[in-house]
C-alpha cells in the first residue's frame, strides 16, 4: 500500500445514502451524476450546498421529451483532514489550553475530507489511489453513472475520472502520482481496473467542472494525453489526444483560491470544452440564471447522444 493511502474507516461516509436510495418517478429515466466535493468538504456538505441546483435540474430535465430524473450521488473523500491540513490554520490561533490528546480528538471529529493530499516537497498527490478507489466504490454502488460533476479539488478529479474511463493507459515506466520519483516502489495502477469495472467499461457522457484545475503531477499527464515531463504550456498534439468526454467548465471571475491559469490549463486539455464565467468567487453558483448554462449543456449532450 502506498504511503498515506489509508483504508476507509467506519467513520468515513462513502456515499450519501438518501440520494442513493431515491427511486426515479414512473416514466422517467434516471440521470445518475457523481458529485465530487472540494478540499476540506464532505459529500453531505456538498449535497447541502447544491440542493438548489439539484431542484432546478429536476424541474428543467423532467418534462417531455427528455423525461429525465437526475439522481445526484455524493461520496466523501477517504482522507480526513486535521486542523493543520486546512488552509489558513495557524497554531497561534489556539489559546494554548488544549493538550495534545484534545487536539487529536478534535481532528477525529472533523468533517473535512480530501481526495488526496498534495505533498509540498515533491509535488505528488499522496493517497491519490485511495481517492480513485473511493470514486470506484461510489460508481459501483450506484450501478454505474452517466456523468460527473466536481468542485475545486473534486473538479480536478472529475476530469481525471472522465479521462480514465475513456480507456487511456499509463505508458511503461510512468511514475507514481502519489510517490516521489526517488521512491523505489512501482506505481500502483490497479485503481484503473476498479474504476472501469465499476462503470461497466463505459465512458462518461459528460463532465462538469466548477473551479477545477489541471494536475501538474508527472504521473498523471498521460490522462491528459501528454508525457510525464509536460508543463502547463505543453499541450497534446492534436485534439485526438485530449479528453474527449464533453466538458463544461465554470470559472468565477473573483475566485481567489484557484488561479485562472490553472483552470485554463485544464480547459486547454479538453476537446471542444464549453466555458462559462460567472461574477463570483470560489463556489458553485446555484442561482437560477447560473444553473441554466448547465441545463442547456445537459440538454444538448442528452439530445446529441440520444437516450442515456
Amino acid at each position: 500500500m502506498a504511503p498515506d493511502e489509508t483504508q476507509p474507516s467506519s467513520q468515513e461516509p462513502a456515499t450519501n445514502g438518501k440520494a442513493a436510495e431515491r427511486a426515479a418517478p414512473n416514466g422517467k429515466k434516471e440521470l445518475k451524476i457523481l458529485m465530487l466535493h472540494g478540499f476540506t468538504q464532505s459529500g453531505s456538505l456538498f449535497d447541502t450546498k447544491t440542493r438548489a441546483l439539484a431542484k432546478l435540474l429536476t424541474k428543467a430535465l423532467s418534462p417531455a421529451p427528455l423525461n429525465m430524473a437526475p439522481r445526484l450521488i455524493f461520496p466523501t473523500g477517504p482522507h480526513r483532514l486535521r486542523a493543520r491540513d486546512i488552509p489558513g490554520f495557524s497554531s497561534s490561533s489556539r489559546d494554548g489550553t488544549a493538550g495534545e490528546g484534545e487536539e487529536e480528538e478534535e481532528d477525529d471529529d472533523s468533517d473535512s475530507w480530501a481526495w488526496w493530499r498534495k505533498d509540498e516537497a515533491s509535488g505528488t498527490y499522496a493517497g491519490f489511489e485511495a481517492g480513485m478507489r473511493r470514486v470506484a466504490e461510489a460508481i459501483s454502488d450506484a450501478g454505474g453513472v452517466d456523468g460527473v460533476c466536481g468542485f475545486s479539488q473534486g473538479g480536478c478529479l472529475a476530469a481525471l475520472v472522465a479521462a480514465a474511463l475513456e480507456g487511456r493507459s499509463p505508458p511503461a515506466g510512468c511514475p507514481s502520482p502519489s510517490l516521489p520519483t526517488s521512491a523505489s516502489e512501482e506505481a500502483d495502477w490497479t485503481w484503473l481496473d476498479d474504476l472501469r469495472a465499476a462503470n461497466g467499461g463505459h465512458p462518461l457522457k459528460f463532465c462538469v467542472v466548477y473551479s477545477g484545475f489541471w494536475a501538474p503531477v508527472p504521473g498523471l499527464q498521460w490522462l491528459y494525453g501528454g508525457s510525464p515531463g509536460d508543463g502547463a504550456g505543453n499541450l497534446p498534439e492534436g485534439k485526438s489526444a485530449m479528453i474527449a468526454t464533453p466538458t463544461l467548465h465554470f470559472l468565477g471571475s473573483l475566485d481567489s483560491v484557484v488561479e485562472e491559469g490553472r483552470s485554463r490549463a485544464l480547459i486547454d486539455r479538453c476537446r471542444d470544452p464549453v466555458v462559462v464565467e460567472h461574477p463570483g468567487g470560489h463556489h458553485v453558483p446555484v442561482a437560477r440564471d447560473r444553473v441554466m448554462p448547465l441545463v442547456g449543456f445537459l440538454r444538448q449532450v442528452i439530445g446529441r447522444q440520444g437516450k442515456l
